[in-house]
This record gives C-alpha cells, sequence and structure tokens, in this order.
C-alpha cells in the first residue's frame, strides 16, 4: 500500500513537472504564429530579403514579456527575442507588459470580470504576489526585463531616460558587427492603480515609460474601444494622464474608446502615441482609427504605429501594412506614422522580428524615399520617445 502511495506521488509530481514546463509554450505556440506566403517562406529559407539600409528601427508595441522565455535565445516560437531583433536590424524595441485579458475576448464589447492571464501566470511559476495582483505583474515584467539587460553583456539595453536614448544610438553607430539593442518599458492598461497615483509613480520607478490607459475592457482610468460602456477618462483617468505626463510617461490611446481618445487629444499637453493597430481607411475594424484621430495625434506631435497582423491591416501581407502607413501620410503627413508590429501578442504574423526587412522593402516598392523611409522605421518614433520621456520637471519625476 505504502508503495503504491509512493508510485501515486511520483506520478503526480511528474505530471505537474511536465504541465509546468510544457504547457505555457504550447500555449503561445497556438497564439504567436508566424505563417508567411509560401513566396515569402522561400524568400525566407533563401535568406531574403537582404536588411534594407534604414536609420534606427524602432518598434513601438510587442507582448513578448507576458511569455515564459529567454529572451537572448533565438527561440523556435513566438516573434521576438533579442537575436532576431539584432537579425532585423532594430535599434529600439518597445516591451509591453499585459496583465489581464477577459475570456472571449474581442473587439466589439468585454467586461473585466473574468482573466485569462491568472493561469498563465500561475503555470509559469511566477512569483506568488503575481498570481492577485496586476500591479506586481508589470513589477515583475520590468524585473525580467532589467535583469536580462544586466546579464546580457551589453546585448541588450534598458532605455529609460533621453541620455540613455542617445548613447544606445552612438554605440550602435560606432558598433563593428552585432550592435546593442535598447528595450522601452510600456503598460498595456492601466488596469492595476487601483485608484492610487502612487502605484502609477512605482510603474515609473520600475523602468515603464510609456503607459496604454486601457486594454480589452473599461476600467477604473478610461473606457475600452472594445468594453462595455465605452466612456471617456473617468475623474481618476484624468488625474493620471496629467501625472503621467509630468514625470516624463508617454500616454499610450490603443485601445482607447473614442470618447477617451477625444479627451486625451482635448487635453494632451505632449505627443500622443497610438502604439498598434490600424486605420478605418483601409481596416474598417472597430479598434482601428478614424481619419479625424489620426490627424488629432499628429496635432500633438504624436504618431501611429502600424501594426502587422489582420485585425489591424485586415491582411497579414506586407502590401496591407504599406497602405495603412501610405494612409497616415495622406491623412496626417509622413512625420506622424511609425511602426507597432503587437509582435508577441497573440497574433499571426507573415514575419518575425528577423524578417522585418519585408517592411521597408514593401514601401521602397510603393515609391518612399530614403528620408520618408527612415522616419517611418525608427526616426518619428525617436522623436517622440525622446521628447516623451523627459520630465516636465526633476521635482515631478522625484514624486
Amino acid at each position: 500500500m505504502r508503495k503504491a502511495i509512493w508510485w501515486g506521488v511520483a506520478l503526480l509530481a511528474i505530471a505537474a513537472a511536465a504541465f509546468f514546463a510544457l504547457v505555457p509554450g504550447i500555449v503561445e505556440r497556438s497564439m504567436n504564429k508566424v505563417e508567411p506566403t509560401p513566396a515569402l517562406a522561400a524568400r525566407f529559407a533563401a535568406g531574403q530579403p537582404a536588411t534594407q539600409a534604414t536609420g534606427p528601427i524602432v518598434d513601438l508595441h510587442a507582448d513578448t514579456l507576458l511569455w515564459s522565455r529567454d529572451l537572448m535565445t533565438r527561440a523556435q516560437r513566438g516573434q521576438v527575442d533579442v537575436p532576431r531583433l539584432a537579425a532585423g536590424n532594430v535599434a529600439l524595441q518597445v516591451f509591453s507588459s499585459v496583465t489581464k485579458t477577459p475570456r472571449g475576448q474581442n473587439y466589439d464589447a468585454n467586461d473585466g470580470d473574468s482573466d485569462n492571464i491568472t493561469p498563465l501566470v500561475v503555470a509559469q511559476l511566477q512569483p506568488v504576489r503575481t498570481w492577485g495582483s496586476l500591479l506586481e505583474r508589470s513589477v515583475w515584467h520590468a524585473t525580467k526585463l532589467r535583469r536580462t539587460a544586466r546579464t546580457s553583456n551589453g546585448a541588450l539595453r534598458l532605455v529609460t531616460n533621453p541620455a540613455e536614448l542617445d548613447a544606445l544610438l552612438a554605440d550602435r553607430a560606432a558598433a563593428r558587427g552585432v550592435r546593442p539593442v535598447g528595450a522601452m518599458l510600456s503598460i498595456e492598461g492601466l488596469n492595476g492603480l487601483e485608484g492610487s497615483l502612487g502605484n502609477l509613480d512605482r510603474l515609473y520607478r520600475s523602468g515603464f515609460r510609456m503607459g496604454g490607459l486601457t486594454h480589452f475592457y473599461d476600467n477604473e482610468v478610461a473606457g475600452s474601444m472594445h468594453g462595455r460602456a465605452k466612456g471617456g477618462l473617468t475623474p481618476f483617468g484624468r488625474t493620471v494622464m496629467a501625472r503621467m505626463e509630468d514625470v516624463g510617461m508617454i500616454v499610450d490611446v490603443a485601445h482607447l474608446s473614442h470618447a477617451g481618445l477625444a479627451e486625451v487629444l482635448a487635453r494632451a499637453r505632449r505627443p500622443v502615441v497610438s502604439s498598434h493597430g490600424g486605420v478605418q481607411a483601409t481596416c474598417p475594424v472597430n479598434r482601428n482609427l478614424t481619419d479625424d484621430e489620426v490627424r488629432g495625434i499628429a496635432r500633438t506631435g504624436g504618431v501611429v504605429g502600424i501594426g502587422y497582423w489582420a485585425g489591424a491591416v485586415c491582411s497579414t501581407d506586407p502590401q496591407a501594412i504599406v497602405r495603412a502607413i501610405l494612409h497616415v501620410r495622406k491623412v496626417a503627413g509622413i512625420d506622424h506614422v511609425a511602426l507597432g508590429s503587437d509582435f508577441d501578442g497573440a497574433v499571426t504574423t507573415a514575419f518575425d522580428a528577423a524578417h522585418l526587412a519585408v517592411v521597408p522593402e514593401a514601401l521602397r516598392a510603393a515609391g518612399l524615399n530614403q528620408r520618408e523611409l527612415d522616419k517611418v522605421m525608427g526616426g518619428n518614433a525617436l522623436r517622440v520617445l525622446r521628447a516623451g520621456i523627459q520630465p516636465l520637471s526633476r521635482r515631478a519625476a522625484a514624486g
């Protein structure tokens, strides 16, 4: 009998170990897919297209920190890691912290009563403090990224201020061979503030320099484009937005309701970013921006980051990405469009970070000159990031 009990315990231990080791990877493989067209697959296999000559490349949104992977190892799943960013010639990747998504998530209407992320957090054996706290999940994501950068021998650098950004770009320009990749922290939905500006300040101290006000459901800050009420900013949300602008934390309006976006644009004192998405004119999906919204973001001096998945551009073909970029250029000017892949954000794309060369190649074919190409691929984003992460005063940044 005792032997049978021990065998049972051993089998349970083996089953648990297999669960924690295998399930997170299985889940990610089912959600972050790279599915190139046959023509693209053949070109990738042949080592094409070659990296395009552009200025520094910046991507405004990837959800890689959600997943249990070593960023310094080239993975066989997902879309982003440091080796693939280096292969794609990316100078700076903005990594977003996702803390909660609703069950049955959709673009039309969700509530915040359920959470898909908690089972993943437990399965990944994250610290227990993160199991029941959205704020602690973001702090943990920041800790993971900071530890990775610290042990990367300079291959990955966390950027938190303009001086660090300028040093990164200077070192990349001077480097021979492999160049350092920069990383900046953002948060997708300020869902975990719990009514406290102090928690926003804690996120800032953890390294976050951009924040999406909402994600897939209405929260205490504002209404989501995919929420039930889809309202504007709450009184607390207005205070949060002002504090973000004071300390140098860029306001990201991706996923924000149309009412909330209108209010942000009316109140903005600093450039506003839509980090990842598309435009209604080329892809009439609920989450995408109207022409008036694109022009409003441009009036703040901000940028619209164009994504690579069907929900943003109605296809995964690089030509669909180009159509959205060209439309923003037409409506708001070339200075107000950027890249916002949404890599590793439970999306399917036709290429990963290593094969980013398909984008500048398609933009060149569409007629963009070198000056325009440099702006779209990173110049516009760098302008906004450099200005936006500078605190309005030392006192504000110190809290």
